[in-house]
């Protein structure tokens, strides 16, 4: 939680809202951000915290453990229209890469706003180049990407 929190200046900067929800209590997600987050991260979690008791949130997206009674670690980037653009689930103990959801949210919306036109290609970051998918490309993607590595 810590670091995600880490990125809130960017994700203002990205116009993106973040919820963090799990399955514990309004009460423990007060508990915990007194008693811990607030250690970590000054003012503690900037974030709203969702309590999904039953599970039926996680369920949706398909995250939530019946066996383990618990929401994996999944993270979802949600357009403005309420689509689905990135879906990265992790088994609970393993951790998440934040850089890697300011990434994806900066390709996310730099798509969007080429409306289609552009695709970012593995590890693109904002500056660099894009794919412009086309008949014109079919077969040539190595004669142009090639030379970038």
């Amino acid at each position: 939680m810590a670091a995600v929190a880490a990125k809130a200046g960017d994700l203002s900067r990205l116009n993106t809202t973040l919820l963090a929800i799990s399955i514990d209590t309004v009460f423990s997600h007060i508990v915990w951000n007194e008693t811990e987050l607030s250690k970590l991260i000054p003012g503690g979690f900037p974030f709203p915290m969702v309590s999904d008791l039953s599970g039926k949130i996680g369920q949706l997206y398909g995250v939530y453990d019946e066996n383990l009674n618990l929401d994996l670690r999944g993270t979802f980037i949600i357009d403005p229209d309420g689509v689905i653009q990135v879906a990265q689930v992790y088994n609970a103990p393993i951790g998440r890469n934040f850089d890697e959801l300011v990434r994806a949210i900066e390709a996310a919306q730099h798509v969007r706003n080429a409306e289609g036109k552009e695709a970012c290609p593995a590890d693109w970051k904002p500056g660099a180049a894009t794919l412009k998918p086309s008949k014109d490309l079919i077969g040539k993607v190595y004669q142009s990407w090639g030379r970038q590595g």
